[in-house]
């Protein structure tokens, strides 16, 4: 019998609902067999650099640092246009005093921060909480701002809170390229799985999730953050795109600009 290959994802919708024909056996996986595991993304990228998983989510700030393991594949992936990361506070001046700035991030690996780190590199004190707290940071004054993602992204201002830029927008005006936030990695080596394979069964169990939606649904809100219907249909449709089933010309030519701007200017990259 072959040995369950280990797949990692957030309990975010749009993973959810790419993978959860998968995991719920809905499809057939023509010979592999999956131990799924769900974490917050920055344990994903965490778990990534110790080579915990032979396939994970995992943002593509992380995937750049994690390139001599793994390899990107073409399917899964999270990147589009008009859906990058929000900088949200209490007050629109929040930032006026960007060296001063407390900023509650979801992570140090994750492509929030590194966007962050771009767009204003005077702001060095942040703070990496898990990314549903990011909000609670910011709303309860242990942060001045925070980076939010996910399905934060469309609740924000039901909590009081002001977007004072868009990383997205940002990211779109300086390079005209989607932003590409997250990927699916495999294992490199003779001992990794086969990358077309899990490309085609990704891409298989993203046309199961949008011809069947009712089928999976309920996968997908038993492990959302947010539980209102409208904010998780919101999600699922800004980011399963295109760019989910192939990363095309303009994908790879975002991730390769991603990297030039990040190499020199951020630790590690």
């Amino acid at each position: 019998m072959m040995t369950p290959l280990t797949l990692a994802y957030s309990p975010c919708p749009n993973d959810t609902f790419m993978f959860g024909a998968i995991a719920n056996g809905l499809i057939d996986t023509h010979g592999l067999t999956f131990d799924t595991c769900l974490h917050d993304v920055q344990t994903l990228n965490e778990r990534l650099l110790e080579s915990a998983f032979d396939i994970s989510k995992v943002s593509f700030h992380a995937y750049l640092r994690a390139q001599t393991d793994y390899q990107l594949l073409d399917a899964g992936a999270a990147l589009g246009f008009g859906c990058g990361p929000l900088v949200v506070a209490r007050t629109a001046d929040a930032l006026h005093h960007s060296a001063r700035a407390r900023v509650a991030v979801p992570g140090g690996l994750t492509t929030a921060n590194l966007l962050l780190h771009l767009w204003n590199p005077a702001i060095t004190e942040r703070v990496c909480v898990p990314y549903d707290q990011v909000m609670q940071e910011v709303i309860e004054g242990r942060a001045d701002a925070g980076v939010i993602i996910h399905e934060s992204r469309f609740a924000y201002a039901e909590h009081g809170l002001v977007a004072i830029a868009d990383l997205g927008a940002w990211w779109e005006a300086e390079t005209g390229l989607p932003i590409p936030l997250g990927c699916i990695v495999a294992r490199r080596g003779d001992d990794g799985p086969d990358a077309p394979a899990l490309e085609t069964l990704i891409r298989e169990s993203i046309d199961y999730a949008q011809t069947h939606p009712a089928d999976i649904v309920p996968y997908v809100a038993a492990h959302a953050r947010e539980i209102d219907a409208n904010i998780i249909d919101q999600h699922v449709a800004m980011f399963v795109n295109d760019f989910s089933l192939s990363l095309g010309d303009q994908g790879r030519a975002a991730i390769e600009r991603l990297a030039t701007m990040a190499h020199g200017k951020v630790p590690g990259l």
